[in-house]
């Protein structure tokens, strides 16, 4: 019971660490000489980085997914949390429901910010206001990770609902 206890807990860490890199790392879309993600634009050659503001034509559908990976990695904290307080409060036999339900709730949030950004990603690189053209890119390693904590947020809150407190 250690054992599955000791892997429920890192495999919940590494998913709140890929929402937590997939969020604030600078590589949803990259190309040869640049990199921009959901908070800014870097060019390589002379290492500058331009804010994405409100001058952007779709700035709304950065803000929803800046809002919805922000949640996200929130709820992800909050689950193990509320996981933790669930493993000494729960009594023997019950299952872990609150806390699936928030993990799931980051599992939601995080699909629908790759969503988004899969969706609205050529309107997003064909905005005037970047500096420099960033159409011609692919998606980074970040957007990855994003999906990779899709998957692993959605595994860990279908455990923590199948799960039951022994002793």
């Amino acid at each position: 019971m250690l054992i599955l206890l000791a892997f429920i807990i890192v495999f919940h860490i590494t998913s709140a660490a890929l929402l937590f890199i997939s969020t604030i790392d600078n590589a949803w879309w990259v190309g040869d000489n640049f990199s921009t993600d959901v908070w800014r634009m870097c060019v390589m050659n002379t290492s500058t980085c331009m804010a994405i503001t409100d001058q952007f034509s779709e700035y709304q559908s950065i803000q929803a997914v800046q809002a919805t990976m922000i949640l996200s990695t929130i709820f992800c904290c909050v689950a193990f949390l509320v996981f933790i307080l669930q493993l000494f409060r729960l009594k023997q036999g019950e299952r872990f429901v609150l806390t699936s339900i928030i993990q799931l709730l980051s599992c939601l949030c995080v699909m629908i910010a790759a969503s988004v950004y899969t969706d609205r990603h050529e309107e997003l690189h064909k905005s005037r206001e970047y500096s420099i053209e960033v159409s011609e890119g692919q998606y980074g390693y970040s957007f990855v990770l994003a999906w990779i904590a899709f998957a692993f947020t959605l595994i860990s809150g279908v455990m923590y609902l199948v799960l039951r407190k022994r002793k």
